[in-house]
């Protein structure tokens, strides 16, 4: 299966580039999924259809689903959703209340994943193209695999373990004065179970031959500083961008003097994509004349962006990773493009090597050969972060 993941600052026009992207592939023959799990779904408007849970054909080889928390919610985390309730109720919570609080924050971007690494298991269809949320959330959703780990071989593992003995023995006594039971082996396991999914799922995402991550972007300055930042945080997750697509460009033809300075500073922006992502192939798609809606629209914008070729090629393969040795050294190279030095900061706890650039963070496990030593100083040589180790 060939996983694509469309993000970018909200209201860029990543959905109908997902659609549009989405329509070809099936035009080639194969079967595709358009899957949208940003939780203000737009997916079935830019289809000019009704869309729900689970996938619908809505042209030959073509289907489209809406991700829906609640629903995956009961179907993969119903012992979990029922047990959360029951302590809220003892806490004096009324049912709906606490139904509506048993959904954790972070519940929707955890199951974007799972349902990711379900269809990718199953292998119904041959390309599946994430219509994902902004990019601040998406990011939050790739750095899950990581992060969760984190918590789960320190934590959560050990909690389980203690959990299992101690029950039979507490239980007795704890739930007359709490008035709630402790949880259960099932409750207990849920959140493992997840973690496992979720873990197995990461070698997908960080599999350049697999997975891409397109950038929709526009010609504006605040659009395109978040979209250097998104390309430099999915580096740090070793997920590889493969194309960069700059939406609505003012058409040449259009020549009312009302948008000759919008123009001009869209050409200077236009050119500033194609210089700070490079070497990354660059899309550009002009401001179409009626709104992205509907399979005529769609078509237009399909032609514009792909016209014979196949979107779910490869565009660009980037190394985001690398250890070598130089003169008895150890060397770590990482790809952050267009991230200043005095903005990362760099830690190591055992075999961990901790990177933090503005308020993400990475914590990366690292190969044998450096897991014993320790970082001796770091430099940017061509958007590489070259860390040494001594």
């Amino acid at each position: 299966m060939r996983l694509i993941l469309m993000t970018g600052k909200g209201g860029v026009g990543k959905t109908s580039v997902a659609a549009a992207t989405g329509l070809r592939c099936a035009e080639l023959g194969y079967k595709t999924l358009v899957l949208s799990t940003d939780p203000a779904h737009s997916l079935a408007d830019s289809f000019d259809l009704e869309l729900g849970h689970e996938p619908l054909e809505v042209k030959p080889n073509l289907w489209g689903a809406e991700l829906d928390a609640l629903k995956e919610l009961e179907g993969n985390w119903g012992s979990v959703k029922r047990y959360i309730t029951q302590v809220l109720q003892a806490r004096g919570l009324d049912g709906v209340q606490a139904e509506e609080l048993a959904i954790l924050p972070g519940m929707d971007e955890i199951f974007a994943l799972v349902r990711m690494k379900r269809h990718y298991d199953e292998g119904e269809f041959d390309v599946l193209i994430i219509d994902s949320a902004p990019t601040g959330t998406a990011l939050r959703l790739l750095s899950l695999p990581e992060v969760g780990g984190w918590y789960m071989r320190r934590f959560y593992k050990p909690l389980q373990q203690v959990s299992v003995v101690l029950r039979p023995l507490v239980e007795p006594f704890f739930k007359p004065i709490a008035g709630f039971s402790l949880p259960d082996k099932e409750v207990m396991d849920a959140p493992y179970e997840f973690y496992e999914q979720i873990e197995a799922l990461e070698k997908i995402l960080t599999d350049n031959k697999i997975t891409s991550v397109r950038l929709v972007t526009n010609p504006e300055k605040m659009v395109l500083k978040e979209s250097l930042r998104a390309h430099a945080y999915l580096s740090l997750y070793n997920v590889a961008t493969d194309l960069v697509i700059a939406n609505r460009i003012i058409p040449d033809s259009v020549t009312d003097p009302f948008f000759k300075r919008w123009k001009e500073s869209q050409q200077e922006y236009r050119q500033q994509i194609h210089d700070d992502f490079s070497p990354l192939p660059v899309k550009e798609v002009p401001l179409y004349s009626e709104e992205m809606c509907g399979f005529a629209a769609l078509e237009r914008l399909k032609e514009t962006l792909y016209k014979d070729e196949d979107p779910s090629q490869i565009f660009y393969k980037e190394t985001t990773l690398k250890v070598f040795q130089e003169n008895n050294q150890y060397f770590l190279e990482i790809y952050l493009p267009s991230v200043p030095k005095d903005r990362i900061q760099l830690s190591k706890t055992g075999d961990e090597l901790n990177i933090t650039i503005g308020n993400h963070r990475r914590n990366m496990v690292l190969p044998q050969a450096l897991a014993a030593l320790t970082p001796a100083g770091a430099k940017m040589e061509s958007d590489y972060l070259r860390i040494k180790f001594a």
